[in-house]
């Protein structure tokens, strides 16, 4: 059993302990500044200052010491931007942690955001930004976000335009940063091995060089679907598609986001889902089929996604709906459930293996969906779901669907 401790430190930020039976701990700052919350002319600017703030703080002040000094602790430093979070994060061996967290509050509690670095780092990105667009499955996932969630900020990718990146100036970002990381709507995470962590004091000295400001910012709300097929003809032997669907669940609801999960892994989560056994497996029409399932703050979606042959793709495509059309008007059977619920829950016990994994989870619960966390409940969740709970989750899919496609294809052959 995981041993949680939560508590909030002086400039507002939480501060949540998970101890676990390991030699490592993995320490975790997220915000609720992830690309939904940007303005338009704004799209990309998370994830830049996600680059910007590794340039150095002010102990370790440039992004050598900062990338040498997680080194010579054999630490693992790294972060990542979703639509819902920005999250830094450094795994570490237990005996140094009071020096991990040194070194991840000093760059990203008070990072110098130096303009030379900015300008550098621009070119950086934009290179990302082109290397995102010359592949086609990428492409084709942020594709499927704009036919899903159309100008909103869900449909925008993460990365931004080239266009936005050769423009932002840093006062600009700074104005970000003030306006979305406030210590109210983030937190702080120790996972792992706690018996090294420092006092409590020298804790609130590290984590309190998070400014303590009450942000402004707010997401828009999730807008209601509207169903659209999107496609990047491409002259091309191979397809990508994608298929967004709306579940009708309550993603407040842990019960019901776990018989989701269930859901999605017999429709297209294993090797022994039906989307692999049958459209890879039977009638050989993709090297690629699974499906996945995600909750926002306050929608979830469901998607289907395939890399395949040009010529199998609108087949694929027709098949892949019969079998949700399927699941919704015939629900599953017994057996296939209960092996996609111990297929789940067996994945989740692995992942939870790993401190990097309960911290980035642990994130997603609290700043996202606003709940306690507790690994062993998100287990007992999976473990718990049942056949009406999936039979529920089936029938609650959407009929309608957005679609995007990357290949030599037109809208009017996926009608």
């Amino acid at each position: 059993m995981a041993r949680i401790e939560s508590s909030s430190l002086p400039n507002g930020l939480p501060l949540h302990r998970v101890e676990l039976p390991t030699r490592s701990l993995t320490a975790l700052v997220a915000f609720d500044a992830g690309a939904r919350t940007e303005h338009d002319e704004e799209n990309g600017m998370a994830h830049f200052l996600e680059h910007l703030v590794f340039k150095g703080g002010e102990k370790y002040n440039d992004y050598r010491k900062v990338n040498e000094t997680a080194e010579r602790m054999g630490a693992v430093l790294n972060a990542y931007t979703s639509h819902d979070l920005v999250a830094f994060h450094i795994t570490c061996r237990a005996e140094v942690v009071a020096d991990a967290i040194d070194l991840l509050t000093d760059f990203v509690g008070r990072p110098k955001v130096d303009q030379e670095e900015l300008d550098r780092e621009r070119g950086v990105v934009i290179q990302e930004i082109a290397r995102a667009n010359d592949q086609p499955s990428v492409v084709a996932e942020h594709l499927i976000d704009r036919a899903a969630f159309g100008d909103h900020p869900l449909g925008r990718p993460v990365l931004g335009p080239e266009e936005h990146l050769r423009t932002f100036a840093r006062d600009a970002i700074l104005t970000f940063r003030r306006r979305q990381w406030a210590g109210a709507r983030g937190g702080a995470f120790l996972v792992g091995s706690l018996g090294h962590v420092p006092e409590d004091s020298e804790l609130a000295e590290m984590f309190g060089r998070f400014p303590s400001i009450q942000g402004n910012g707010k997401a828009e709300p999730a807008p209601r679907l509207q169903p659209r097929t999107l496609v990047e003809e491409r002259d091309s032997k191979q397809s990508h598609l994608r298929i967004s669907y709306r579940p009708s669940i309550e993603v407040q609801n842990p019960q019901q986001r776990a018989a989701l999960v269930v859901y999605s892994t017999l429709l297209g989560g294993s090797m022994g889902s039906r989307l692999f056994d049958e459209i890879r497996e039977q009638r050989g029409l993709a090297y690629s089929v699974y499906s996945v399932e995600h909750a926002f703050a306050d929608v979830p979606i469901l998607q289907l996604s395939a890399g395949l042959e040009s010529g199998k793709c609108v087949e694929a495509f027709t098949r892949m709906r019969e079998i949700v059309d399927e699941l919704r008007t015939d629900g599953a059977t017994e057996e296939e459930f209960e092996r996609a619920r111990a297929y789940a829950a067996g994945r989740r016990v692995l992942a939870f293996e790993n401190t990097n994994a309960v911290a980035r989870w642990a994130a997603h619960q609290t700043v996202v969906f606003g709940q306690e966390i507790d690994p062993d409940a998100a287990i007992a969740a999976l473990d718990e779901t049942t056949l009406d709970a999936v039979q529920d989750v089936a029938s609650g899919i959407s009929e309608a669907n957005s679609v995007a496609v990357v290949g030599p294809h037109t809208v009017d052959e996926f009608a």
